[in-house]
């Protein structure tokens, strides 16, 4: 039985239907794997203000799960240079006593850490399934369109910004902007072009203040009921 198994195993692949498997697109386009770079020969040290800040952060965990540090630590790294290199990486490793491929392990899971050099307006625009469905492809080719040739910005496709109820959205840095149209972006870096910050969160378009429905309340539509309602007399 082996045998004739072995036998139709290449007229397996030559008849079936099904594509061969090929190298897919990653969720990212974030680099999984370190290149040294020229800035990585120099040194890399916290600021006094930073080292501060890394001693407050410290002091969060016990002494023997330091290591638990890395993500906020490699932050704040990432902060003060721009971006993370390895140089960064490393003295975050050594700063808390851990094996730095362990710390490079962290630094490559995690999307939000930048391995390469990015530009003082990072924008991320979310082309997931929801913000697909509502246009986040136009956001994305405006914000191409109107960052193009500015070294100042650096626009990157990214999956789920976790903001589905105001799909499409776009983040600059740590602000989201939400419920966006073409011209929304244009005027969006417009606005960062003139060094002027946007307001986050929804656009004044859209009408809403936060996450609530769009089209107003469809449920618990009713006056609320007070403390007591439906309770015992006797209690």
């Amino acid at each position: 039985m082996l045998i004739r198994l072995q036998n139709l195993w290449p007229k397996i692949f030559q008849t079936s239907t099904l594509p061969m498997l090929q190298a897919r697109r990653s969720l990212s386009d974030a680099l999984f794997v370190h290149r040294d770079m020229d800035v990585d020969a120099e040194s890399f040290e916290f600021t006094d203000v930073n080292k501060k800040r890394a001693e407050a952060i410290l002091k969060n965990y016990p002494i023997e799960y330091r290591c638990a540090a890395a993500i906020p630590l490699l932050d704040l790294a990432q902060r003060q240079y721009g971006w993370l290199p390895l140089k960064a990486m490393n003295y975050v490793a050594d700063y808390i006593g851990m094996p730095r491929m362990r710390v490079y392990e962290v630094a490559t899971f995690y999307t939000m850490f930048n391995r390469t050099p990015v530009g003082k307006y990072h924008v991320q625009v979310c082309t997931t399934t929801p913000c697909m469905l509502r246009g986040s492809e136009e956001i994305l080719e405006a914000c191409k369109e109107f960052c193009k040739g500015d070294p100042n910005f650096t626009v990157n496709e990214v999956e789920c910004a976790g903001a589905c109820v105001n799909a499409p959205v776009l983040s600059v840095n740590d602000d989201y902007y939400e419920d966006l149209t073409r011209e929304d972006v244009k005027h969006i870096i417009g606005e960062l072009k003139a060094g002027r910050k946007p307001k986050p969160g929804p656009t004044e378009r859209s009408g809403r203040f936060s996450c609530e429905p769009s089209g107003g309340l469809t449920s618990l539509t009713a006056k609320p009921y007070g403390p007591g309602f439906k309770v015992r007399s006797d209690l």
